[in-house]
């Protein structure tokens, strides 16, 4: 092949290009560079924030709104005033089946004629939005679902209130999301934002909020998401302050730290807590699909499901309702080891008969009552037969009302750090990781998916169980392009190309080839299908057959940005260019070579034989490592 046909001729060493074309290059022809932080974000931020305040509002509203619902419902009049189902059970005797009926008759036909999306517990379905409709969630759930949970909470749902205002915060910064000019990652994040403002406005945890955020709906962490999502959840919970204080959401007498053997013990109490959420996952998704069998319409499933509720809270009073004066009881020991046993027991059933049945409500705190006293029960009985190792009861509490939600959702940090929020109590912090940690490990072992992910893997969507570093994002172009492109002159008459394709072109693989002016600069890319077109006369002259503006890469680009260049531009291949006063084409990158950084990715989960060996060696008496 002719030299001109090589990008690195001894000519393009002393060409030079105008400063006027090369500012065109760098900013209409190479990928833009990536800003962790821009213009934008400050405009995310001040939505998130405002997010985070209307979410606050609406929690409140929600939670008087279900105050009223109890009031009328169980007491027969309308008032704001605390009121728990329970002080009703005795006035009302057997009657007070019917109520969690009525509410469920409501719900069900709110959800059919309304929005069959008000029910469940509301994370798996904005999850389900996120993974497969860009963040859409329909306007008509930011309403819908607050007052259905309401209702359902209201007549003695065994839920607490705030998955209902998760899932509306959620809705909420979706729906602005929507009204607003933005991408489907900013959609995102204010769903994930309006999310956390949810969960900080009921519990006062809003740093344990925006880590939920990461591991439920985010799938990531990087600075322009999780800036905005922190700000609206420490709004959030500043208008939390403004209507409650800063009293913890459950407090708790303060603990003694913990020793060494007892550290022991409730890491061990949390690894049990993970085998209790894979039996609880199960079963709850066993008696959903037995709701689905039923010969009958599903609206009617939660007035079925709320006739379980009725007979449980008719026998055990406490289950009815939000139930956050359990908690507190549990993590402060007032309850006997036989009524933390049977209260866990009587609100498992209740809650995951009405959740199965469809209605709407949540799973945060059934999980944590159930959870809390299974690791109440089992921390009375631990100290019971092993005194010396000084368990504390209430530690053991705490630790399985985290790790149960730990191993049911797969949030690990989010729980461990909602446990201190809630209690202030710094001594747990230690047994919270470690209980944690256990039970998203037995829970991982003993089941593939979560709690909230086996909904929506059940109808086929594939939910991100690992955040990793993007393996395209840490290798450079230089690292994969092809080096020595074959290039072409601008001036050259097609026929020629044309003639010298058929001599040596069969035993090269390239498929686009660089074009270049007499100054050794880059004007465009012709593929082989084009020089080949049948309908192109040979007298042509190659740079009359260039249409558009070439597209190029340097060579301290990431894959990333190349890849991303390619799918802006609907383009296989990109020339690689050395940056300088004389930029050369030096390689071209293709979508195969984007492909073979996977290689180094599925090498790394190899395993790979030792390296390094040591011996003992003993001789003299003296012992030496050989590698």
């Amino acid at each position: 092949m002719p030299e001109h046909h090589r990008a690195q001729s001894s000519t393009t060493e002393s060409l030079t290009v105008s400063p006027a074309l090369d500012l065109v290059a760098e900013s209409a022809q190479t990928p833009a560079q990536y800003a962790p932080i821009d213009r934008r974000v400050l405009k995310l931020c001040v939505g998130a924030a405002g997010i985070g305040a209307c979410a606050a509002m609406i929690a409140q509203a929600l939670l008087a709104l279900i105050t009223l619902t109890t009031n009328l419902a169980f007491y027969g009049r309308l008032s704001l005033a605390e009121a728990a189902p329970a002080g009703a059970v005795e006035r009302l005797g057997a009657w007070v089946i019917l109520v969690p009926v009525a509410g469920g008759i409501i719900v069900g036909l709110m959800a059919r004629y309304g929005s069959k999306a008000i029910r469940g517990h509301g994370i798996p379905e904005a999850m389900e939005q996120v993974l497969t409709n860009e963040s859409r969630i329909p306007a008509r759930i930011t309403f819908l679902k607050p007052l259905s949970a309401a209702i359902a909470i209201g007549t003695g749902g065994p839920f607490g209130a705030e998955g209902p205002i998760i899932a509306t915060g959620s809705a909420l910064g979706s729906l602005v999301g929507q009204i607003m000019p933005s991408t489907a990652a900013e959609r995102k994040t204010l769903l994930a934002a309006g999310a956390a403002a949810g969960m900080a406005a009921t519990f006062g945890s809003p740093v344990a909020a925006v880590l939920l955020a990461i591991e439920l709906l985010l799938f990531e962490y990087r600075p322009r998401s999780i800036i905005p999502v922190a700000l609206a959840a420490v709004t959030a919970d500043g208008v939390r302050m403004a209507f409650v204080g800063m009293a913890p959401m459950f407090p708790m007498p303060n603990l003694a730290q913990p020793a060494g053997a007892a550290l022991a013990v409730y890491v061990g109490v949390g690894a049990l807590m993970g085998v209790a959420a894979a039996v609880v996952t199960r079963i709850l998704y066993v008696i959903e699909d037995a709701f689905e069998r039923l010969p009958i319409h599903w609206m009617w499933w939660p007035a079925i499901g709320a006739v379980v509720v009725g007979v449980v809270g008719y026998l055990a009073p406490d289950t009815l309702g939000v139930g956050y004066h359990n908690i507190t009881g549990v993590l402060s020991n007032q309850l006997t080891t036989g009524a933390m046993l049977a209260l866990a027991g009587a609100k498992f059933v209740s809650w995951s008969v009405s959740l199965g049945s469809g209605t709407s409500g949540g799973t945060m705190a059934p999980l944590f009552t159930i959870g809390g006293a299974l690791g109440g029960a089992l921390g009375a009985g631990i100290a019971w037969l092993a005194p010396a190792a000084q368990v504390d009861v209430r530690i053991t509490a705490l630790v399985g009302m985290a790790a149960i939600f730990a191993g049911a959702s797969r949030a690990m940090l989010a729980c461990a750090v909602f446990a201190f929020e809630t209690t202030l109590q710094p001594v747990g912090l230690l047994p919270l990781l470690g209980g944690c940690a256990s039970a998203y490990l037995t829970s991982s072992l003993l089941m593939r998916n979560s709690l909230m992910t086996e909904k929506i893997e059940r109808r086929g969507i594939r939910a991100p169980a690992e955040y990793m570093a993007d393996v395209m994002d840490q290798v450079f172009v230089r690292d994969v392009a092809s080096k020595d492109p074959v290039s072409l002159r601008a001036e050259d008459a097609l026929g020629q190309v044309r003639a010298w394709l058929a001599a040596h072109g069969p035993g090269t693989s390239h498929q686009g080839f660089p074009v270049l002016n007499e100054r050794g600069v880059l004007v465009g890319i012709l593929t082989r299908r084009e020089l080949l077109d049948p309908q192109r006369r040979d007298d042509q002259v190659l740079s009359a057959m260039i249409a558009r503006l070439p597209r190029y890469v340097y060579e301290d680009t990431t894959v990333r940005q190349a890849a991303n260049h390619m799918v802006n531009h609907n383009i296989g291949r990109l020339p690689v260019v050395r940056r300088g006063p004389m930029p050369t084409v030096v390689g071209m990158i293709t979508r195969s070579d984007i492909l073979s950084v996977f290689q180094r990715h599925v090498a790394d989960a190899q395993r790979q034989p030792p390296t390094i060996r040591l011996r003992r060696l003993v001789a003299g008496g003296k012992q030496s490592t050989e590698t």
